[in-house]
């Protein structure tokens, strides 16, 4: 493939998996009808397809889209500024700290929270406790890293603040009902499917603006890639420069894990096939082909997931590692 091309056949990839992901699932609808939906026309003799295409399927696509391209970027940031092929987004402890909000909330407060006189429970409340839990150790984080001089430190000591979320966890986990175990489980294997079209407006823009920070970053990541002290002689500070890469891959991180719970897998993978896929380091055109490269990634997982004739929708989690795993050895051995 001409590398020139790359980003082109990226996009008409996601355009095409992105209809598809409209067209096939458990109920399968003609293209034709979909196309007709979407134009406003609708589907004549069956009324209840417009219904699964516009508030089913269309947040379920942009939410596998946005979640794909939010992680892949955030793994991309982490694994520049840390130089480490092995960093992503759950290695700092953003997503375990979002675990560890919603285990709070399922394990040990039932479901339910009452804040004087009012009572907050369902969905919302998992968004915001993951929030709070991910915002908590983000905030941590960046204590630390006004702290630390060493990237690699600052990468050890965010994997001991998972270990330490994840030991809390297991606690929780120790003491808590069957059904609460159960919920959080559940929660934990990942899903697409839970914004509905009145919370999408929210999730898409928090992961734009997550996106759009990073794309803003370009010039200094591409410095960071010599070295600090290249970065350092081109006028960038470090420690302030490291803040907000933090900042944006928190904000991509927290977002993502709190709408559709932790998934894995894309924020490792993914930057090393666009790598491949572009054949270059430069943030320019390597930044929106990870972007791409997980948006694609995600909506096939998508498409998989809701392919059972039986109606029910196959967890993210299970996943991404047989697809994605795979491809990466692939791609290594052949190369």
């Amino acid at each position: 493939m001409s590398r020139r091309l790359t980003i082109p056949i990226l996009i008409l990839s996601v355009a095409v998996l992105a209809m598809a992901n409209l067209v096939w699932g458990s109920v399968s609808i003609p293209l034709a009808d979909t196309v007709s939906i979407l134009l406003g026309k609708g589907a004549s003799g069956h009324p209840s397809w417009e219904y699964i295409i516009m508030d089913n399927r269309i947040p379920q696509m942009l939410t596998a889209a946005l979640t794909g391209a939010s992680l892949a970027v955030g793994g991309l940031l982490l694994q520049t500024t840390f130089r480490n092929p092995l960093a992503g987004p759950s290695i700092l402890g953003i997503d375990s700290g979002a675990n560890l909000g919603v285990a709070i909330v399922m394990l040990l407060l039932s479901g339910t929270m009452t804040l004087g006189s009012m009572t907050l429970s369902g969905y919302l409340l998992v968004i915001i406790a993951a929030m709070l839990g991910a915002g908590c150790i983000m905030a941590l984080l960046l204590v630390f890293s006004q702290k630390i001089n060493s990237h690699l430190m600052l990468l050890i000591t965010g994997i001991m603040v998972s270990y330490i979320t994840g030991s809390l966890i297991s606690l929780l986990n120790f003491g808590a009902t069957e059904q609460g175990v159960h919920a959080y489980m559940m929660w934990g294997m990942g899903n697409f499917s839970g914004i509905s079209t009145e919370r999408l407006p929210l999730f898409a823009a928090l992961c734009g603006l997550g996106l759009l920070s990073a794309f803003l970053l370009m010039k200094p990541l591409n410095a960071l890639l010599l070295g600090e002290h290249y970065a350092r002689n081109l006028g960038y500070s470090i420690k302030p420069l490291r803040t907000k890469l933090l900042l944006v891959t928190g904000l991509l991180t927290a977002t993502t894990t709190a709408f559709c719970g932790p998934i894995t897998f894309l924020g490792l993978a993914v930057p090393h096939l666009a790598r491949l896929a572009t054949g270059t380091h430069n943030h320019r055109t390597l930044l929106p082909a990870t972007m791409l490269t997980g948006a694609i990634l995600a909506l096939t997982c998508n498409l998989i997931s809701t392919v059972p004739s039986s109606g029910s929708i196959i967890p993210i989690n299970i996943i991404t590692p047989c697809i994605g795993a795979p491809i990466v050895i692939w791609i290594i051995l052949k190369k």
